[in-house]
């Protein structure tokens, strides 16, 4: 399970420790747990926006997030085919294979 705002380090600690502490407290301890909207809306959220955005390097840990938010896999590959018409086909592309790996990687939504 992840649960990087209560983790005593977070993966920019090494090189950017106050990138680490901002994106553990603020991020992931207050943004993320405001009450308007839930953890798995922001997990849509947050995918459709890295998928429009190429974010390649964020997707991964946000698709995995989502999954453990409660989103299921059909949801997250039916958010990608629906932006592919907004987003463009290449950035949806990208996306499928990296939902593919993710998937792969995580026996429980193959």
């Amino acid at each position: 399970m992840i649960d990087i705002a209560h983790q005593t380090q977070g993966p920019f600690a090494d090189i950017a420790p106050a990138l680490d502490q901002l994106t553990r407290q603020v991020l992931f301890g207050e943004v993320w747990e405001r009450p308007a909207l839930s953890r798995r809306d922001r997990s849509l959220v947050t995918v459709a926006a890295l998928v429009a955005q190429y974010r390649s390097n964020e997707l991964p840990f946000h698709l995995k997030y989502a999954l453990q938010n409660g989103v299921t896999k059909d949801e997250l590959v039916e958010v990608i085919t629906h932006l592919a018409f907004y987003a463009g086909w290449p950035a949806a592309s990208t996306a499928v294979g990296i939902a593919r790996t993710v998937f792969a990687e995580n026996p429980a939504f193959r």
